[in-house]
């Protein structure tokens, strides 16, 4: 008779490879994953038909964190182990494009082609001055979801 080692209480105990539905911190997560995609979105398809030979490095890294915050949404919804290796490769690649996205634009802006800092400005990004446009949300995210992709994958061990 083979005894089941795993854990699975708890609001977010749904493990990597099964298909029970995300609830609880996960479920908040995915929402404000979900909200930044769409911000993400309009925001850069706006500043490419509007305006796209003012900063075009930015403008395309502008579509770069869209397209990153859309996969990243999907991948913390769907089930199966292959979903959250998608999971943590784009959070990872979020974290790193938000840090260096942010430096680039506090140091040398016009690096990615804009004219200033400015988080609020014509030419920012989503990831510009570590996200200040949005409340460093983008900086504080990855870090949140990298600490609940962790805590989902210990309960499968």
């Amino acid at each position: 008779m083979a005894q089941n080692s795993q854990s699975t209480s708890g609001p977010d105990a749904a493990t990597p490879g099964s298909g029970r539905r995300v609830s609880g911190v996960g479920r908040l997560l995915i929402v404000v994953y979900g909200i930044l995609a769409l911000a993400a979105t309009g925001r850069s398809v706006f500043q490419i038909i509007d305006r796209f030979g003012e900063a075009p490095v930015a403008f395309t890294l502008s579509a770069l964190a869209a397209l990153v915050y859309i996969v990243a949404t999907i991948a913390l919804v769907a089930p199966g182990r292959l979903w959250y290796r998608v999971a943590w490769s784009t959070i990872s690649f979020e974290l790193a494009g938000v840090l260096v996205v942010g430096t680039l634009s506090l140091v040398a802006p016009h690096v990615l082609s804009m004219t200033d800092s400015d988080p609020f400005g014509r030419q920012s990004t989503v990831w510009s001055v570590y996200g200040m446009g949005y409340l460093f949300i983008p900086l504080v995210l990855p870090v949140l979801g990298m600490t609940w992709l962790a805590k989902r994958r210990a309960v499968t061990r």
